[in-house]
């Protein structure tokens, strides 16, 4: 018989075995505690499981609360949660050191599901009138609520009901991922003699997912030299080299990089004419990217001296490809080369780093002779 009663005792002392469930998918609703507003059953084990679309939280809040007052909440209590993160644990009439009401609070899920689980032990000495609380869905701003970089627009975010659209800015393009915005970039010609090259928006962070290839090209008998800026930002990896955005540098034959990282490639002489940039970025990452300034120095020329009573124009320490030099005369003297005769004569540093033409003589008029106005160029 002792046996027996210390079997009743513990069977007594434990929670039931087994939980009703009632699932609801409505967009408001209201639950309360069995027999509200009389005093509910002993041993209830209920769960009441709120799940709506994606899109939409969970908004969750209390009319009336009376629930058995326990230590920490030991006997009869109130849970909410949604998935396993525990929101909430409730039980009293009032808010004391060890036990917590809802009061006015509004409960809202962080996902489009909301658990709500109520248990009262074996004993209820007094009367306790139970819950009601009501839901209600609310529309999820992911635009405003968004922190996860890999879930956020990048650059414009549109809110609608159960949802959200991502754009970009003129001149960029939306990515297949839908949130991501790239640059088309269809390959920039450089064909000025000096410049500036930069990732797009430097020095904000440039696109992800973007391969934009950018070449100088000039005449033959030009050489190309880059300097990047101090500035320099492309995201890297400690231990590998340039595994996710890089610039590589093709110059004829030769090959620079790839580059990555915050130390400026400095200065590159190519020694070539044409160059190839291509800068590959990944889908993820906020680097601020680079920027380049360009010159070019061309083959150079022997320096010439000037005739006799003749004059060069303009008169330099050196010359380089596509250089011009004027020479004239003194008065009372011609440019003379073989028969003809000129009142100004021009000639070039060509690519090969020589003088398109000798520098000819200036010789005498006094023989009288009518000088025509040619310019050889």
């Amino acid at each position: 018989m002792e046996l027996i009663r210390v079997i009743v005792i513990l069977a007594q002392c434990v929670w039931p075995l087994w939980t009703q469930v009632i699932h609801l998918t409505d967009m408001y609703g209201t639950i309360k505690s069995p027999n509200f507003p009389e005093s509910y059953p002993k041993e209830i084990d209920l769960q009441w499981n709120i799940s709506v679309p994606d899109g939409y939280q969970i908004r969750l809040y209390f009319m009336h609360f009376d629930i058995e007052p326990s230590y920490l909440c030991e006997y009869d209590y109130l849970k909410v949660y949604s998935d396993s993160e525990e929101l909430a644990v409730f039980c009293g009439k009032e808010n004391t050191d060890t036990e917590q009401v809802p009061a006015d609070d509004v409960i809202m899920s962080p996902r489009n599901v909301l658990s709500v689980a109520f248990r009262s032990d074996f004993s209820n000495e007094e009367r306790y009138s139970g819950f009601e609380a009501h839901f209600s869905v609310v529309d999820v701003d992911e635009c405003r609520d968004r922190n996860d970089e890999d879930l956020a627009c990048d650059h414009f975010c549109h809110n609608y009901i159960s949802g959200f659209y991502c754009s970009c800015r003129y001149g960029f393009l939306l990515h297949s991922d839908n949130r991501t915005c790239k640059v088309e970039c269809h390959e920039s010609v450089y064909t000025e003699r000096s410049g500036e090259i930069t990732s797009a928006d430097f020095p904000k962070p440039y696109p992800k997912s973007s391969d934009c290839m950018y070449r100088i090209e000039l005449e033959e008998g030009f050489q190309i030299t880059l300097e990047f800026d101090d500035t320099f930002d492309i995201e890297d990896h400690p231990e590998v080299t340039c595994p996710y955005d890089f610039i590589k540098i093709n110059a004829g034959d030769k090959e620079f990089g790839p580059f990555c990282g915050e130390q400026s490639p400095g200065k590159i002489q190519t020694g070539s004419n044409t160059v190839n940039i291509l800068f590959h970025s990944d889908n993820s990452g906020e680097n601020l990217g680079w920027k380049l300034t360009y010159t070019s120095t061309g083959s150079e020329c022997s320096p010439l001296a000037a005739p006799l009573n003749g004059h060069l124009e303009p008169l330099q320490s050196n010359y380089v490809f596509k250089d011009h030099i004027i020479m004239t005369c003194d008065p009372g003297y011609s440019l003379r080369q073989g028969d003809e005769e000129f009142e100004h004569y021009q000639i070039e540093c060509q690519r090969d780093g020589k003088w398109s033409s000798d520098v000819p003589l200036c010789k005498s008029n006094s023989s009288g002779s009518s000088l025509p106005s040619t310019i050889l160029s």
